[in-house]
């Protein structure tokens, strides 16, 4: 195995042509960019706060809409997510601290959000990427936990929004608050925040915790949904709120309003099984399918010891010993493979045509199809279907690259591949088209694994 080139394409986001040619020390570079906050990446001007919150009012006013806004008003949601999209795959592409790109990466599919099972959630899924994962990928797990639990495309996505306290002033109210009461307590975001983004499955909370959990986080909202509101934003509604105490995993939380959530979210974030159930997603990620044992419990101690520091925890993946053993490899994503292909050719941004290939790939962005997010094995992503993709999409690829005259024995610089291997020789062969060569080490096994 090439340190190297394992440094570039499993911890980064794709070697460039030439680039493992520049890098000394593998581990430093990777600890190098650990050192200052995440790169931001703006929000494009088609997607700024007011243009979301203007589409979301028109899209919310439909029912008095004639079908021709109601066309307009879909579209703009679209256009939204899709400038979004582009703005974060060139970032992806084109950056300079791919490993960090790559834990904004995971993070935002750990706590992930769906543009498929709310259609207000497509115009929200940038902005929560770019405003709960991003700045907090270097920061601390807690206030990661938190900006995500308060962005409106979580409470969306996971109907919390929706959720009113069965004892709560607006469930009692009379009137309009008899409407409300009919939606009650919703347990959506309270179970998958225990299941999925901390504890874990088998962590040891029970039926009656995803209860109290979603109690707690009653009254947990969104402001500016509204015609006539302005930012769509976080709101704790204290009427919706259920009073009282309640108890979770045999902590008594006492009635506090939007601080009994926080003190919650905290605590939950300093359990024994978060840490270790975070080390074994990362560890997946990073080394291999089936976690090492040994590897997780460094990773679970190094959470647990700096207290969700995720700085720290991965600056702990980069010192694991089996990430950089001959077995240490992963199948690339669709994502993965694809941005791998940009970078390789040093690609300056990604065009609109981008989006319809993840598509194609079955891997658009922010498109889980259920709250755990996309998979990370090979079993989910090395099907037939997937690679007979892959192989016309590096076809179509290929062609493109005639027009710049690549020379295809430059990929070698980014596969890792003995000097035994076939892949070489094909390469380096002139009787045989470059772009057949370059469609075929894009297709070809070296270039599925990073």
């Amino acid at each position: 195995m090439n340190s190297t080139l394992r440094a570039l394409n499993g911890f980064g986001l794709g070697a460039r042509i030439g680039e493992r040619l520049r890098i000394g020390d593998h581990r430093a570079w990777l600890r190098a960019q650990l050192h200052a906050t995440a790169p931001v990446v703006g929000p494009p001007a088609e997607a700024s706060g007011a243009a979301i919150s203007e589409a979301v009012h028109a899209f919310r006013t439909l029912r008095q809409a004639t079908p021709q806004e109601r066309q307009q008003a879909r579209r703009r949601l679209i256009q939204i997510a899709a400038a979004e999209s582009r703005a974060v795959l060139t970032a992806r592409v084109t950056s300079e601290r791919p490993f960090v790109e790559r834990l904004v990466a995971f993070w935002s599919n750990h706590l992930c959000v769906s543009v498929g099972a709310k259609v207000l959630v497509v115009p929200l899924a940038g902005s929560y990427e770019r405003e709960a994962i991003r700045p907090h990928v270097l920061g601390r797990f807690v206030d990661m936990l938190l900006a995500s639990a308060r962005h409106p495309a979580m409470l969306v996505y996971l109907d919390n929004f929706q959720s009113i306290g069965p004892a709560s002033r607006g469930a009692t109210l009379g009137g309009r608050g008899r409407g409300r009461a009919q939606r009650g307590l919703n347990e959506n975001y309270a179970r998958e925040l225990l299941e999925l983004h901390t504890l874990g499955v088998d962590g040891g909370y029970t039926q009656q915790d995803v209860q109290e959990l979603a109690k707690i986080l009653t009254g947990w909202s969104v402001a500016g949904l509204g015609p006539d509101d302005s930012a769509i934003g976080f709101a704790f509604q204290e009427r919706l709120h259920e009073p009282e105490s309640k108890t979770l995993l045999g902590t008594r939380y006492r009635e506090g309003g939007v601080e009994e959530g926080e003190r919650a979210i905290q605590a939950l974030c300093r359990h024994p099984s978060t840490a270790r159930f975070i080390a074994t997603k990362l560890v997946t990620h990073f080394v291999a399918d089936e976690p090492p044992a040994a590897a997780v419990d460094r990773i679970a101690r190094a959470f647990r010891d700096s207290e969700g520091d995720l700085r720290v925890v991965s600056s702990a993946l980069i010192d694991l010993p089996e990430a950089w053993n001959d077995n240490a490899r992963k199948f690339r994503t669709p994502q993965d493979w694809l941005v791998a292909v940009l970078r390789a050719f040093d690609a300056a941004e990604v065009s609109e045509a981008t989006m319809p290939l993840l598509r194609q790939l079955r891997h658009p962005l922010w498109s889980p199809q259920a709250p755990k997010g996309f998979g990370d094995k090979t079993q989910e992503w090395g099907d037939p279907d997937s690679l007979l993709n892959r192989a016309e999409l590096a076809r179509t690829v290929a062609r493109r690259m005639r027009a710049r005259t690549v020379e295809p024995r430059g990929l070698l610089d980014v596969v890792d591949v003995s000097t035994a291997d076939p892949l070489r020789g094909f390469l380096a062969d002139n009787s045989i088209a470059a772009d057949e060569r370059i469609a075929l080490a894009l297709a070809g096994p070296a270039f599925q694994w990073r």
